[in-house]
């Protein structure tokens, strides 16, 4: 049994299976999930688990090349705003509209409980070396 990380197995098994470039999209409970990508879903009930604990928990795991996000958050969702910018100096912003298209590549998406507007984020995965 694994003592420390993310025990979610099916999270867990997936985050094993990315490799460089590919998409993880961490959603609030809202977001439209597009047919195609692998999705774990971990809502359980409004605001758990939240948009912040499933973004810093992931963090802790994967090499990220770049994040993009809906310029929406930054009036719709201050405090996501700031999380993203603290985490993602060089975030891209995009429409929501483009977001969700963007998501459609997406090789995982991570639904989270979040109940805020716009927690969102497409993360570009890197590599260690």
């Amino acid at each position: 049994m694994k003592r420390t990380g993310i025990l979610n197995r099916h999270l867990s098994g997936a985050l094993a299976e990315l490799g460089h470039g590919h998409g993880v999209l961490i959603c609030d409970a809202g977001m439209p999930i597009p047919v195609g990508p692998r999705v774990v879903d971990l809502a359980f009930r409004a605001g758990v688990p939240s948009f912040a604990e499933v973004l810093d928990g992931l963090l802790d795991e994967l090499v990220i090349e770049g994040a993009t996000a809906a310029h929406e958050v930054r009036t719709a969702n201050p405090e996501a705003s700031a999380l993203l910018q603290a985490r993602f100096p060089e975030l891209e912003l995009v429409s929501h509209e483009q977001l969700k298209a963007l998501s459609a590549d997406a090789r995982l998406i991570v639904r989270t409980g979040e109940a805020r507007p716009y927690a969102n984020v497409l993360l570009r995965c890197g590599v260690f070396f």
